[in-house]
């Protein structure tokens, strides 16, 4: 009997430009100090699903998960002081943390496929709601 594999369907260039959009506007929104909490949610979730996507498969760059790590942890600090004065702006020193992640996000998304992602977006949502 026939082994059924599940079918991998890599990322486009489309679901890349998606990610790479999100994370763009919210960082030079951070940059033009016009962030806001959309705009940061859109930057931490594009993270995160990446993030742990690469933790369920081997990562194709060592320190990617290093790095995406540093990242989140960056990220749960601008939240507790957005949620703390509703006021969302990224410290000068979070700005490369930042940066080297959404650079980060871009090698690495092409490694992964899209029901990887959907299935880590999902989860995370889930989490997130319950």
């Amino acid at each position: 009997m026939k082994k059924n594999t599940p079918l991998r369907i890599p990322v486009t260039a489309g679901l890349k430009d998606i990610y790479s959009l999100d994370m763009h506007t919210a960082y030079q929104a951070a940059c033009l100090g016009k962030f806001n909490v959309e705009l940061f949610s859109r930057l931490a979730t594009a993270i995160a699903v990446v993030l742990s996507a690469l933790e369920q498969k081997l990562p194709p760059i060592p320190q990617a998960i290093e790095t995406l790590d540093a990242a989140v942890a960056t990220l749960v600090q601008v939240k507790v002081r957005g949620d703390a004065s509703d006021i969302w702006e990224l410290a000068e020193s979070e700005f490369p943390v930042i940066l080297e992640a959404i650079f980060m996000v871009e090698q690495c998304i092409g490694t992964l496929d899209v029901a990887l992602l959907e299935r880590t977006a999902a989860s995370l949502n889930n989490m997130a709601a319950g």
